[in-house]
């Protein structure tokens, strides 16, 4: 997976908000949530943290902006994922490996960018909002929307679909954690997209509640390793 880091532009009079989100989305992906302070993006920029301050209350405002830029581009690297896909004529397949993708899209950029990835999950997070106030280019949308569409294809029966993209949400994000701050980040890329693959494969048959056949399996193990 291509690099989603954040290429931070030159300060330029009248955009230094901008500027300063830039910066501090690169201390973000450096260090983490705990690296972004209103004096180090200020630093980075090339200002006083006074001027700084006239576009940000404090600290946490700053961080909320560094937050809506990891959603970003996170969504972005799920989109990558999905643009990959190969064409399908069966709803069900299709569905599956747009689910598929964006697991690959969620749990790579978690992985390649562990710092943004932490920053988008920081503390403080708001409830869920209702789903219709939720915006398409969400990257829980794009799983409900995902899911919905296997609801849609007869795959998903009926008694299984409530609440079945948080179960499946869960999976990826705590594999994910498990990775970055748990016992298995020391493995071996081969280990991780095995686990991403067993990991997908699980979602899919426990959403249908029938093992995958054997064609369906071999779809979500490629699209799963980001092919």
């Amino acid at each position: 997976m291509s690099s989603s880091a954040p290429v931070r532009t030159g300060y330029h009079h009248g955009d230094l908000r901008n500027a300063l989100i830039h910066a501090a989305a690169e201390l973000a992906q450096a260090g983490g949530p705990s690296s972004v302070t209103i004096r180090a993006a200020a630093r980075a920029v090339g200002v006083t943290p006074t001027a700084a301050y006239r576009h940000f209350a404090g600290h946490e405002e700053l961080l909320e902006a560094v937050k809506t830029r990891a959603m970003e581009l996170l969504t972005a690297a799920m989109n990558e994922a999905l643009d990959r896909l190969d064409p399908a004529d069966d709803p069900a397949e299709r569905g599956l490996s747009r689910l598929a993708a964006i697991g690959h899209g969620y749990f790579t950029f978690a992985l390649a960018e562990p710092g943004l990835f932490r920053t988008a999950f920081a503390g403080g997070i708001s409830p869920m909002p209702p789903l219709s106030d939720v915006e398409e280019s969400n990257p829980f949308r794009k799983l409900v929307d995902a899911i919905d569409d296997l609801a849609a294809a007869g795959y998903l029966p009926p008694r299984r679909r409530p609440m079945a993209e948080f179960a499946a949400w869960a999976s990826v994000h705590g594999l994910a954690m498990l990775h970055l701050d748990g016992p298995l980040s020391a493995t071996s890329r081969e280990a991780r997209e095995l686990a991403l693959e067993r990991t997908i494969e699980i979602i899919a048959e426990g959403l249908g509640g029938v093992a995958l056949p054997d064609h369906l399996r071999k779809t979500l193990s490629r699209v799963a390793r980001g092919g």
